[in-house]
């Protein structure tokens, strides 16, 4: 059973964006929980999100790493980078998704740099606006990726083969 476990966790890579120490004030004093938000990807552009909650921090990260598992979303690539530039938003949070040229590397802050990792997205610029808090930036970023167009359904809209559109 263990072996399955890590033979399974292999084709994922997870990062850790933020681990919060959240404090209820109870008759007795204070009681401690975490809270965790996870990226896990595939590095061959699908990735996820999810935010876990516990008593534990691992249990946590656990829940956390669950989570992101069930809520993949595929990252549209155009070899290593993105196909065009869009502005994903969530609330007051924005962030700038650029295609890149080869061998720029990941030019990103915190969260955005964690998700295009794991990603597999290896050549981007970005620039988180408005809201520094790390939840409102991924799902700013999560937003960006599932409204960006990929080259085929973009090549069959306009009537054009792949090669067309792209050269």
């Amino acid at each position: 059973m263990e072996h399955e476990r890590t033979e399974k966790s292999k084709e994922f890579a997870e990062k850790l964006i933020s681990l919060n120490r959240v404090a209820k004030v109870v008759k007795g004093g204070r009681r401690f929980s975490f809270s965790a938000l996870v990226v896990v990807g595939d590095r061959n552009g699908r990735v996820g999100y999810g935010f876990g909650k516990a008593n534990d921090v691992s249990e946590a990260i656990r829940k956390g790493i669950d989570k992101a598992k069930r809520s993949f979303v595929s990252i549209p690539r155009k070899k290593d980078t993105l196909p065009h530039q869009y502005i994903g938003r969530f609330k007051s949070a924005k962030v700038v998704l650029k295609p890149a040229a080869p061998g720029t590397g990941v030019i990103a802050g915190g969260a955005v740099r964690a998700i295009m990792e794991v990603g597999g997205v290896s050549d981007i610029l970005s620039k988180s606006m408005g809201s520094r808090n790390p939840i409102n930036t991924v799902k700013a970023v999560f937003n960006g990726l599932e409204n960006m167009l990929d080259a085929k359904s973009m090549a069959k809209n306009r009537g054009k083969s792949l090669v067309d559109l792209w050269g």
